[in-house]
């Protein structure tokens, strides 16, 4: 059956580019026949599983589809390429294809597809290439922006600060969620801006800018709820306060453990940190306290005790200097 469908497949490949050619009493190329001949050509070989072959044929349904203008039929064509992308096994013109849809979907003057098209490329590319993903969704939160979409926008912002919170990139993860905070304040989403606050605040301990955070929470602190606020007061007083009990007793506070998960791993990041910090600063904090009492007996006239024997060290004196009396 799939030698049958490549067969079938090739022969609309052949009606597609007979349709292409000019003759004395042609002068131009027939593009929309030739785009609908390349579409089940695709199909076909989509069928036999050839997805190489099938992709091929979508590119250039798509581009018969530009010749013609028909800008929307040659983003669909894009959009099917990038699905067979995926069956190939191959994501690295995905980005490409995607960024050449929306384009086209926008001179059409449908930028709702435009974003759609990115956002199912990023969903693609988010697991093996974050980064080209990161750039996508970037892209799809400015165009519904200019379509005055700030709640769409804020989605596509939060799936950036995500994966930069994943990929540890806190400084662009921290104007990530201030955007998304800007985009929330103008739908008058007041609860989101809440949690977001939480997840700004944890952020910035991520970077170890504590000063940062402390601003952050009195900036946008009034929009949290009350077990937010009390978390997040507690938290950054024992950060202040260098209380790394109280800062891991915060950070397992119920609403952080159940937040996204890439902001519940950062949480458990950082309590780790502060128990090898805690672990680590024991020793130093013990020679300074033994330097301390030290300084204490010599300022009171005492010699000081030997760590190793606890006895007093005492300065002997030479026998044989006074062995032959006076003179």
């Amino acid at each position: 059956m799939a030698s049958r469908k490549v067969e079938e497949a090739l022969d609309h490949v052949k009606a597609a580019e007979k349709s292409l050619k000019t003759t004395f009493l042609k002068w131009r190329p027939d593009n929309e026949a030739a785009a609908d001949e390349y579409q089940k050509a695709a199909t076909c070989f989509r069928n036999a599983k050839s997805f190489q072959q099938c992709k091929e044929c979508l590119l250039k349904a798509a581009e018969c589809h530009k010749q013609n203008r028909s800008l929307f039929y040659a983003a669909k064509c894009l959009d099917q390429a990038i699905l067979v992308c995926k069956d190939l096994g191959d994501l690295s013109d995905v980005s490409v294809l995607a960024e050449r849809a929306c384009n086209m979907y926008q001179q059409h003057g449908s930028p709702d597809s435009g974003a759609a098209a990115l956002d199912k490329a990023a969903k693609l590319l988010e697991t093996q290439h974050p980064e080209r993903a990161l750039r996508l969704y970037k892209r799809a939160a400015d165009v519904v922006n200019i379509e005055d979409s700030p709640r769409q926008a804020a989605e596509f912002m939060s799936k950036v600060a995500r994966i930069l919170v994943k990929l540890r990139m806190f400084d662009e993860a921290a104007d990530a969620l201030r955007r998304e905070i800007g985009f929330h304040q103008q739908s008058e989403q007041v609860q989101a801006i809440g949690r977001l606050t939480v997840c700004l605040v944890l952020v910035q301990l991520g970077r170890g800018d504590y000063v940062a955070a402390e601003k952050d929470f009195k900036e946008w602190g009034n929009y949290c709820d009350a077990p937010e606020i009390q978390t997040l007061e507690s938290l950054l007083i024992a950060y202040d306060e260098e209380d790394f009990d109280a800062v891991r007793v915060a950070l397992n506070s119920p609403f952080i453990k159940h937040m996204d998960v890439e902001y519940a791993r950062l949480a458990r990041d950082l309590r780790l940190q502060e128990s090898e910090t805690s672990v680590n600063r024991a020793p130093e904090m013990k020679a300074k306290i033994a330097s301390t009492d030290n300084a204490d007996m010599e300022a009171a006239g005492e010699h000081p005790k030997d760590s190793n024997t606890g006895s007093s060290t005492v300065e002997k004196i030479p026998e044989d200097e006074y062995e032959g009396g006076l003179c």
